[in-house]
């Protein structure tokens, strides 16, 4: 395992760096499975759990709709609202396909059209709402209100529309 680990200088205690192993989260489920002791266990039967999971979303894609929708639920989501965030994620999949369409490839690229969007309707970037939500790496759509997924979704949908009906333009132009 220790081929797949890379080091990273971080400060200790003391306030010098060190070199640290360090791995993303693939690696350390890799790490979990290898272990033989029965305090790697729970994590054993948490990661056939979530495989099992992924294997029947694969045959039945509903089934992680519904589990989304119970997550959201558990986090105490009201009916509104998760109706609101899966219609916005339907907008946002339509417009990124658009997109796709268009010769949009590059993740880069998708990110920058986003928070162009996201800016133009909230007056800051994805950025800084994320921070002031106090989000590190969470998904911002996940921590918004009804009213900013009704906005997202609707400054989305239109970006959406008025490519659809100015893009036509454009090429008869050239």
């Amino acid at each position: 395992m220790a081929t797949n680990c890379s080091q990273l200088k971080l400060k200790a205690v003391d306030g010098k760096s060190y070199l640290a192993d360090v791995a993303d989260a693939e690696q350390l489920l890799r790490l979990i499975q290898s272990i033989s002791s029965p305090r790697a266990e729970p994590f054993k039967l948490w990661l056939a759990k979530v495989g099992y999971e992924r294997i029947q979303d694969m045959n039945d894609p509903s089934l992680s709709v519904d589990r989304a929708r119970g997550f959201w639920k558990s986090a105490g989501r009201s009916e509104k609202w998760i109706q609101q965030r899966m219609m916005g994620q339907e907008t946002r999949n339509k417009l990124t396909d658009y997109w796709s369409e268009s010769g949009v490839e590059k993740p880069s690229e998708f990110a920058l059209l986003t928070n162009i969007i996201h800016q133009e309707w909230s007056g800051v970037s994805i950025k800084a709402h994320k921070t002031i939500k106090g989000l590190k790496t969470q998904n911002l759509r996940d921590h918004m209100s009804e009213a900013e997924l009704i906005f997202t979704a609707l400054a989305e949908l239109s970006t959406r529309q008025t490519a659809i009906f100015t893009l036509p333009t454009a090429r008869l132009l050239r």
